[in-house]
């Protein structure tokens, strides 16, 4: 069962906050999926068994939040991610990014370094509104959009098309981040499935160049696919996520033992 919160704007997001430890774990979904999705199930199970706090939620425009998703830019499904963090969890965080997520999740680390500590990618797609879908498209295509606000085409994911705005494309290039370094410096994972047909896995290998972070190691799955949903992929994410958890506690530890050491 999920809660709510009402933001500016009328707008009502969903979510389900599983208590515990920190640092705790926050899902950031994909491009018209929602919080009941495979991984975001697998990984709240795996995190909520070692009394870690885990959250998930739906983007505006998604799932159970309120709003249409054709109203959705990137701008605002971060700033959704940042009312979770501000509002939803407390004390230091790994973001973990699935697809378009994985875009979302560096938008608000960088708009909460104080919170975000550690990141995990799953096929991320950062820029994809220019790079992949802008970029890929037709000149008729980019002339429909201009000229009429949207163009529409099939997804491989529902029976229901993507519909793609103008004002999707035009506030992703507020937004995008593989053009200049990006000041994150915790510690990152990012996964991607070499047989990806939406997210080329070379993405991720830029996602890891443009990051400031000294601690960014990519994994490559040579059968995987976009989705990365099946039980060895699965266990490879929850893999990754504990990790980058694995590394966050061991700097409060020695961060701890340092200041204790100051103070004798």
């Amino acid at each position: 069962m999920f809660e709510t919160i009402d933001l500016d704007g009328g707008r009502r997001l969903a979510f389900v906050h599983r208590p515990g430890k920190t640092p705790g774990v926050l899902f950031c979904g994909g491009f018209k999926s929602d919080m009941t999705g495979t991984k975001a199930l697998a990984l709240e199970q795996f995190f909520v068994d070692e009394g870690r706090a885990f959250t998930r939620f739906d983007y505006t425009g998604h799932g159970a939040s309120s709003g249409d998703f054709e109203d959705g830019t990137i701008g605002a499904w971060a700033d959704d991610v940042v009312a979770i963090i501000d509002n939803v969890t407390e004390g230091p965080l790994i973001l973990v990014g699935s697809s378009m997520g994985g875009w979302i999740m560096v938008l608000a680390a960088l708009a909460r370094p104080e919170r975000v500590k550690g990141l995990v990618g799953i096929a991320s797609g950062p820029d994809f509104t220019e790079d992949l879908i802008w970029a890929r498209g037709s000149e008729a295509q980019q002339a429909e959009l201009m000229a009429k606000g949207r163009w529409v085409e099939p997804s491989a994911y529902s029976d229901q098309p993507y519909v793609i705005t103008r004002k999707l494309i035009e506030d992703g290039r507020k937004h995008l981040v593989l053009r200049a370094p990006i000041p994150f410096v915790g510690p990152v994972h990012l996964l991607h499935g070499q047989r990806d047909p939406d997210v080329p896995w070379q993405t991720s290998l830029r996602l890891a160049g443009a990051l400031q972070s000294e601690d960014v190691t990519v994994e490559l799955i040579k059968s995987g696919d976009h989705r990365l949903s099946k039980p060895h992929e699965i266990a490879r994410i929850c893999t990754a996520t504990q990790r980058v958890v694995a590394l966050l506690d061991e700097t409060q530890r020695v961060s701890a033992s340092l200041d204790g050491a100051a103070a004798d």
